[in-house]
């Protein structure tokens, strides 16, 4: 037996929810190399939880409530997310190869796997609840990318920093068709922020199925679906090493280790078509098992134009953030490429005034059209603006023009389709604008109104309350 507990290698596992507790997850979440820090101080700020850096460069890991799954995949910073199954900051691995190996299969019937695959089933139920609400709007599909540290692909082996040996995607025995070391696995699901209205579905879904218990179609820990039917649960096994000191390669260690999981829980092996994919990290003596949570890496939410020198989401984020964004700050990128840095920017901080450029005319055409899926993927989501929203938009919008227009000689004309509550809100801002012209027009079908508007000699200050 592989002496996970001796010597200090004792694995740290999260602690098991009691009975009625609320179940919460170590998440593990790969992050652009240097950038860890950025990551935990997004970690801390936006979810309250304190983040550890992995000694395996380009991960964090934290704690959070299960409840709080849809708040981490919208996380700027980080990658790829995992669900830690059990961590071992110490393992001692056995010099001969094959005891190595021996240890790694027995090492899967000791691992607390009820938890981290009630989140796993959790995460699963809600993503496809959101492909049943984005359905006219599929994504563009990518190669995956699992625990590595620069986006290079899955399954390697590492002699040093610089170097790779290879690397391998195996499950129960199964080697790669190719009869090569790397396998590239296909897998959809670009993000970027979500909406109001889509962030409160995420929550009631979430609590939907924690109220159910664990609630999704598939039941990872007996192979069945929620009406009883046998479904056996495909899976794959993808290992990643570093280390000059290990005597087997990754694909071994995937094979044995994917061996030994599908005898635990009769899952069946599939390496490009999987439902589960386990995750064995190893970093020196460091050994951390989790479940993938991301099908691909969340650095490609807003870019569907690449080119030759496409800058990752992620990787733009963190150098926006070390720049401390303030309201109203200008920010410029002049070597834009396809735009990622005003892209991030204005979805990050939509307080600031953004301006990109670049001398070649084929990276401007990328970042135009970049900007233009954005902008149509939003629009598909919600119309810009609601009649309910204008209640409060209109009024503040007439205070703050009052403001900066000269009085008595200011104007203002202005197009809405809402004339009914453009009416009010005037009737309330009667003391700094006077209606002079009122034009009729025919918008796209829509029956709207273009307001000629002038300004009062009266102070432009809130005398009374709007409505």
């Amino acid at each position: 037996m592989a002496e996970a507990e001796a010597a200090g290698g004792a694995g740290e596992a999260p602690a098991p929810a009691e009975e009625g507790a609320e179940l919460t997850a170590v998440i593990g979440a790969t992050v652009p190399t240097g950038f860890e820090l950025t990551a935990a101080e997004e970690v801390q700020e936006k979810l309250g939880s304190a983040s550890r850096i992995s000694r395996d460069r380009g991960k964090i890991y934290f704690e959070v409530p299960a409840r709080g799954l849809p708040q981490v995949h919208r996380l700027r910073s980080v990658d790829n997310l995992f669900v830690v199954v059990q961590e071992f900051k110490d393992y001692q691995f056995k010099e001969n190869k094959e005891d190595a190996l021996k240890d790694l299969e027995d090492l899967v019937k000791k691992l607390p796997w009820t938890d981290p695959l009630k989140v796993w089933e959790l995460n699963n139920s809600l993503k496809k609840k959101k492909t049943k609400r984005k359905k006219h709007n599929p994504q563009s599909t990518a190669s995956k990318e699992k625990l590595n540290e620069d986006g290079q692909g899955e399954g390697t082996d590492q002699k040093d920093a610089s170097k790779q040996e290879g690397c391998a995607q195996n499950a129960a025995g199964v080697e790669p068709a190719s009869g090569q070391d790397t396998e590239k696995a296909q897998g959809v699901a670009s993000r970027n922020g979500e909406e109001e209205e889509e962030e409160d579905n995420e929550q009631a879904d979430v609590k939907d199925e924690l109220q159910a218990g664990s609630g999704s179609e598939t039941k990872a820990g007996d192979g069945k679906t929620s009406e009883g039917k046998a479904k056996v649960l495909k899976f794959r096994v993808t290992c990643n090493r570093a280390g000059d000191k290990h005597s087997f390669m990754s694909n071994e260690a995937a094979r044995d280790f994917g061996g030994a999981v599908q005898e635990h829980f009769q899952w069946k092996a599939d390496m490009t078509n999987f439902d589960v994919e386990v995750l064995l990290n190893i970093h020196n003596n460091e050994v951390v098992v989790g479940i993938a949570l991301t099908e691909e890496s969340l650095h490609r939410r807003n870019i569907t134009h690449f080119g030759p020198t496409t800058l990752r989401s992620t990787l733009a984020y963190g150098m926006l953030r070390l720049c401390d964004p303030q309201p109203t700050d200008i920010i410029v990128d002049p070597m834009c490429g396809t735009g990622a840095i005003p892209i991030e920017g204005a979805t990050e901080w939509p307080s600031c005034y953004h301006i990109a450029g670049d001398n070649n005319p084929q990276a401007v055409k990328r970042a135009a059209n970049n900007i233009c899926s954005l902008l149509k993927k939003n629009e598909n989501k919600e119309r810009i603006g609601s009649k309910k929203k204008n209640w409060d938009l209109y009024p503040a919008c007439l205070m703050e023009m009052g403001r900066i227009c000269t009085p008595g000689t200011g104007r203002a004309a202005l197009l809405t389709q809402d004339k009914k509550c453009f009416a009010k809100a005037l009737s309330r801002m009667g003391h700094i604008w006077r209606k002079g012209q009122t034009v009729w027009v025919n918008v796209g079908g829509l029956h709207a109104a273009v307001y000629l508007l002038k300004r009062t000699w009266e102070r432009a200050e809130e005398k009374r309350s709007f409505w």
